[in-house]
């Protein structure tokens, strides 16, 4: 069992965000970001950055190529939310063009990334797909996706046109893995952010909580899993898309916005994505997984992905 962690400011859990940002633009998710803000709320939105040049990779958006969303973003920023990597644009990119979506974070944002979540089936995805995995695990998601994905992603693979490995390893702290339906996301990975020997060119990897849309977010962040989440003295990294469903017909989702409210007005450290790993990270050390707790870890990930189905 982990030692209980003293979190900041005397407060008795911790709760964050992150929003990749498939579907946004500024008419679908503003009111959700506003209506965060007034609940005293401060989370992590991801971005892309380039116009894209070809069509979108199962889903688009806008892009901080568009000045009116550009705009919007910077003012979420300045109020306190961090900005996110979700990959240079809507799309696969090779290496010269992940070095401008890169360069162009850096220049509107005023540094590097801190944190990213891969957009789905881009093929500069790091150890994506099969190579999330290892040993048995990974034979078993290769046999449930057909193999499909077995050498997809290539942004791992030195030499490959999609590489950008040492770019990942130089500019960008933190990227997301393992999504699982538990609210308190300390408890299935308890020594997140960790490295991985076996995947060098991420610096620390984060797991997060099932939140994908309105109806899985709705479900986890339930009264009862909101009170245990407070009475563990956890932590809940949410992995969501606000632009899919949380705001529609001029509303927020009401039982959203119900349980938003509720947890606002809990004892928690409402802190962006980056913030919260920067702590856990001073608690831990920089956690090197062993092989035996990364066995734990996709087990328990696979076994979610066959139930539920998320990325």
């Amino acid at each position: 069992m982990q030692p209980p962690i003293h979190w900041p400011e005397g407060k008795k859990f911790a709760f964050s965000v992150f929003d990749d940002t498939d579907a946004a633009t500024v008419a679908n998710v503003k009111e959700v970001y506003a209506f965060l803000r007034d609940c005293g709320l401060r989370t992590t939105k991801s971005v892309w950055l380039l116009a894209g040049t070809e069509p979108p990779a199962v889903v688009g958006g806008a892009t901080c190529a568009e000045p009116d969303y550009l705009a919007w973003v910077q003012s979420l920023q300045r109020e306190g939310f961090e900005i996110g990597f979700h990959n240079a644009t809507y799309h696969t990119s090779k290496r010269e063009q992940t070095i401008r979506g890169l360069d162009e974070f850096a220049r509107l944002f005023g540094g590097p990334p801190k944190t990213m979540a891969t957009h789905t089936t881009c093929r500069e995805a790091m150890y994506w797909g099969a190579h999330r995995l290892s040993g048995i695990q990974r034979l078993i998601y290769n046999v449930l996706t057909r193999f499909q994905q077995n050498n997809w992603f290539r942004g791992h693979v030195e030499g490959d046109p999609h590489f950008w490995g040492d770019l990942c390893q130089q500019r960008l702290q933190y990227v997301r893995n393992f999504v699982f339906s538990e609210i308190n996301t300390l408890k299935v990975c308890p020594f997140m952010p960790y490295r991985d020997p076996d995947r060098p060119y991420v610096n620390f990897w984060f797991a997060s909580s099932e939140g994908g849309q309105p109806a899985a977010f709705n479900q986890t962040l339930a009264e009862a899993n909101q009170d245990r989440l407070e009475a563990e003295g956890g932590a809940c990294l949410m992995y969501t898309h606000f632009a899919k469903g949380f705001y529609t017909g001029g509303n927020l989702n009401a039982r959203f916005k119900e349980l938003i409210l509720r947890l606002s007005k809990k004892s928690g450290w409402f802190v962006p994505v980056g913030t919260l790993l920067d702590f856990l990270r001073e608690q831990n050390g920089g956690h090197v997984i062993t092989p035996a707790e990364r066995r734990q870890l996709e087990r328990k990930w696979l076994w979610h992905k066959i139930r539920v189905g998320t990325t």
